[in-house]
């Protein structure tokens, strides 16, 4: 659907800021693209809308030039969420949404039925939001509007440059998820942005390493972990991380000891203030001899705050956990059944002694690879 042929940016002072880039995103995949700043990644994602014009090389979408499309009418086609969301903050929320229905010729019956939809889609009432202005909302909801404003003329490709980079680890987690379920309905083709490797992992498809202006390698998740094809991407994805023999260390050097716990007999409302207050997504539900529970994620606190009267009645108890016996290998394998990816760690008795995330086990394994350098040298 997007096709990059040898694209390269390069500025009035020399500065090449992208070099002959070359891929293809086919219709209804997320692509990540991910690298550390000044790689070019929103340089390129910028190209495809053209608020950012590239030198050299051919960007099409559908066998279309984009240089040979208005770019106005390329722009009202594509959606674009970005950051700093960019509401207009004299526009209610109703007339922010409805900007490029309007600019494309809707009529007014249309637009509102339109708008009402897209609220209800990204869980905003329409008549309490409708009518509000862009102040008068957090930042996760004005996120959400911005996420609705760029599905507003329903555009087959939706650009989105690190869209929740600035909020709270939560509200986050709690919009990552939602954006993987809409996508999961509307099929999208989108191009993403971040700098955050979990927000990668979690949300593409396929995965653009880039640095320096190249495009280092685009593939899966597996197959970047599995396949990296250079020392910067092994060490960039966290590959290297993981192949040091994990099946020898065990999950007490993967795991972090300090966790995040709750009786399940917690109201929602002091649940989230305090996952809220420690920056955690999420709570480990144990009784009073610490024995697991389950699990509880924010995002389903959010979602089932008005239904529930305490924790227990959400918690997940299907999640996997880990023996404090067993290796770091269990840990990447139960990995990927684990919803939340976080995996408790407990005792013969099942007392919570610690926890394993994808970011704790990457990162403990790094450091057990960075030593066995050091000590090869």
């Amino acid at each position: 659907m997007i096709k990059f042929e040898n694209v390269s940016k390069v500025y009035n002072d020399g500065f090449k800021a992208v070099d002959s880039v070359s891929f293809e995103i086919p219709e209804g995949e997320i692509v990540v693209l991910i690298g550390p700043s000044g790689s070019g990644k929103s340089t390129t994602m910028k190209m495809i809308n053209r608020m950012i014009p590239h030198t050299t090389g051919t960007i099409s979408i559908d066998g279309n030039d984009v240089t040979k499309l208005n770019a106005a009418e390329l722009r009202r086609n594509i959606g674009y969420v970005i950051q700093q969301i960019g509401l207009f903050a004299h526009y209610t929320i109703e007339k922010n949404i409805a900007i490029v229905p309007q600019l494309k010729g809707w009529n007014a019956q249309d637009i509102k039925k339109r708008v009402k939809e897209l609220l209800e889609m990204v869980e905003l009432d329409p008549e309490i939001f409708s009518n509000r202005y862009p102040k008068e909302l957090s930042g996760g909801q004005q996120q959400r509007v911005g996420v609705a404003r760029a599905l507003a003329s329903n555009p087959r490709i939706i650009l989105m440059d690190e869209p929740f980079g600035a909020l709270d680890p939560i509200t986050r987690e709690q919009l990552q998820g939602e954006l993987i379920s809409l996508q999961q309905k509307l099929k999208k083709t989108i191009v993403f942005v971040t700098h955050d490797m979990d927000e990668a992992l979690k949300l593409g498809d396929r995965i653009a390493i880039m640095k320096d202006g190249n495009l280092l390698q685009l593939d899966t998740p597996e197959k970047l972990l599995q396949e990296p094809t250079n020392g910067f991407v092994e060490e960039f994805i966290g590959k290297h991380r993981i192949i040091q023999n994990p099946e020898l260390m065990s999950v007490e050097e993967v795991m972090v000891e300090t966790v995040l716990t709750s009786l399940p007999g917690r109201s929602p409302e002091k649940s989230l203030a305090m996952m809220r207050k420690h920056k955690k997504t999420f709570l480990v539900i144990v009784d009073e001899n610490d024995t697991m529970m389950g699990i509880v994620s924010a995002y389903d606190v959010i979602k089932k705050m008005d239904e529930i009267k305490t924790i227990e009645e959400i918690m997940r108890t299907t999640e996997p956990f880990l023996l404090s016996s067993q290796s770091a290998k269990d840990a990447i394998v139960m990995m990927s059944n684990a919803s939340l990816e976080i995996i408790p760690v407990v005792d013969e008795t099942k007392r919570v002694v610690g926890l394993v995330t994808r970011g704790t086990l990457l990162s403990a394994l790094s450091s057990q690879w960075t030593e066995l350098e050091a000590t090869n040298e």
